[in-house]
């Protein structure tokens, strides 16, 4: 049974401590942790090839490894090297180490292959050789890259001719490489989800780890240590199933593969597509579409295989499934209890238990529905009314006595009002009174006793008056006579008075409030 060859490394260090330090077999065997038998080896191979210490500048590591092992009679002269791509795709897969893969290859090839380093060496000088985006390792399954690339797709609005720029969207497998891409009319918040979506949907499964660039859209606060997610963006990775963790900032390392994969999409995406005049976004992503089949089958220039070959091994078997439902896109917002126990959510109101008044809370808005949440605990649930300005009431929010649970009340607001005077007092009793609630007034009486700061008290009284006589008790109404100076222009009595309807909305106004 032939002796193991050693690494050229260790064979140098044996020739110089034995010509150079005088050590016998014995000590070089202790200091290198070898056999007597192969230091005893080593020295007799290089008396027989006539290798002396110091060794000549100009040898190699295959040069001396020649010298010292010539190939005997009737064996190959050269090793049989191991296949490569198949050794990096197999890395990839979870549990597999590059000790293992070489135990493998020795079996097959006992007397004619490398040892571990020397096989460990020819693997990374391969490697060196691939592109930078397929030398790092990612086990299938692992990791999908996010990113909005920094160029986008011209189109033309057909109509008035006006040119905008779509923005590209790419998600990117880390073991395959596998990419999906499509573009959108810009990267707010509703396109950045729905690409992530689509990307689930189109690599047919979701990934352990998201990897997210830094944008506002992923990461609302960015830090190295604990970074604050976007809400509806980490609402969408619980959905899914997938655990966000952005790339760190100013650290491109973490993000390699979707840096690399957007260059490469810009290049056999936007620039083959450059020349083309496009009409609409659906038009072009189909063009995009077209130019992504044939970058996921086109093959890799060292590696025998392509991307979408590499996805359907690799990553398509490891990934997560899908969740049953699609993730149906809500937006957060963090509005505060008013006194009249209503948050303001887009412009319309929705109640809220009333002892939550002065508290910061969450609202949930889907297209559906509006959720609102205190401390994680859902509080309150509406209808979604698209109706600006309105209000949405639900009974049980209502305080049963305002004097015990509510720090403003009719009461006070009227006694605060008289203080101004007796118009001002009416104007606000007629606000109240005209709500099915006065509680629901409350806001537009605070406003109403506000412009007292802007206008003084004797001003304010006199615009009360005047929207008391034209039949206009309404904070917009007195707010417009201030702004316009009609407080001090005296009411044509002769005109006919014609009280506003419980069914008009207070913001609405007579032709003789202008005069």
């Amino acid at each position: 049974m032939p002796r193991a060859r050693l690494s050229m490394r260790k064979t140098s260090e044996i020739l110089r401590l034995h010509s150079e330090r005088g050590l016998g077999i014995n000590a070089i065997s202790r200091s290198l942790s070898l056999s007597t038998s192969t230091v005893s080896d080593c020295l007799a191979r290089a008396r027989a090839a006539g290798v002396v210490w110091p060794l000549p500048a100009e040898m190699t590591e295959s040069e001396l490894e020649a010298r010292l092992y010539p190939p005997r009679v009737g064996s190959r002269v050269e090793l049989a090297l191991p296949d490569f791509s198949y050794l990096h795709r197999e890395l990839r897969r979870k549990g597999v180490t590059l000790q293992l893969l070489w135990e493998e290859y020795k079996q097959n090839h006992p007397e004619d292959g490398y040892q571990y380093s020397r096989f460990c060496e020819h693997y990374a000088r391969w490697c060196q050789k691939l592109d930078v985006v397929m030398r790092q390792q990612h086990r299938a399954g692992e990791k999908m890259f996010t990113d909005f690339s920094g160029d986008g797709q011209m189109i033309t609005n057909p109509q008035t001719g006006q040119i905008w720029e779509a923005q590209l969207f790419l998600a990117v497998l880390g073991a395959s490489g596998f990419t999906y891409a499509e573009l959108f009319e810009s990267q707010q918040s509703r396109c950045w989800v729905d690409g992530h979506i689509h990307a689930f949907e189109y690599f047919q499964g979701v990934a352990e780890i998201t990897v997210p660039d830094n944008t506002k859209t992923a990461v609302k606060h960015p830090c190295n240590y604990e970074p604050d997610l976007n809400p509806t963006f980490l609402e969408l990775a619980r959905h899914y199933g997938t655990v966000v963790i952005p790339a760190r900032m100013r650290k491109p390392r973490d993000k390699a593969k979707a840096e690399v994969s957007v260059l490469i999409a810009q290049r056999w995406i936007l620039a083959a597509l450059r020349n083309h005049v496009f009409f609409g976004l659906p038009e072009a992503n189909r063009a995009v579409a077209e130019k992504l089949l044939e970058f996921n089958d086109r093959p890799f220039q060292l590696l025998e295989t392509s991307r979408k070959a590499l996805y359907e091994t690799l990553d398509r078997p490891a990934l997560l499934p899908l969740p049953a439902q699609r993730y149906e896109l809500a937006e957060w917002s963090r509005p505060r209890v008013n006194i009249d126990y209503h948050v303001d959510v887009q412009r319309h109101f929705y109640s809220v238990p009333y002892t939550l008044v002065h508290k910061q809370l969450e609202a949930r808005t889907t297209s559906q529905t509006v959720e609102i949440f205190f401390k994680g605990s859902r509080v309150a649930s509406h209808p979604r009314s698209f109706k600006k300005g309105g209000a949405t009431t639900l009974r049980e929010h209502m305080p049963k006595a305002h004097q015990q649970y509510l720090e403003w009340t009719p009461s006070r607001l009227l006694n605060w009002a008289a203080k101004t005077g007796p118009a001002t007092a009416s104007l606000l009793e007629k606000i109240m009174a005209a709500k099915a609630h006065p509680e629901q007034g409350y806001r537009a009486c605070l406003g109403v006793l506000r412009l007292e700061k802007g206008y003084g008290a004797s001003r304010l009284e006199a615009a009360c008056n005047r929207a008391l006589l034209i039949g206009a008790p309404s904070y917009q109404s007195v707010k417009s006579i201030l702004k316009n100076g009609l407080d001090s222009q005296p009411v044509d009595q002769s005109a006919p008075r014609q009280a506003p309807t419980a069914d008009e909305h207070e913001n609405l106004r007579g032709p003789e409030y202008y005069q």
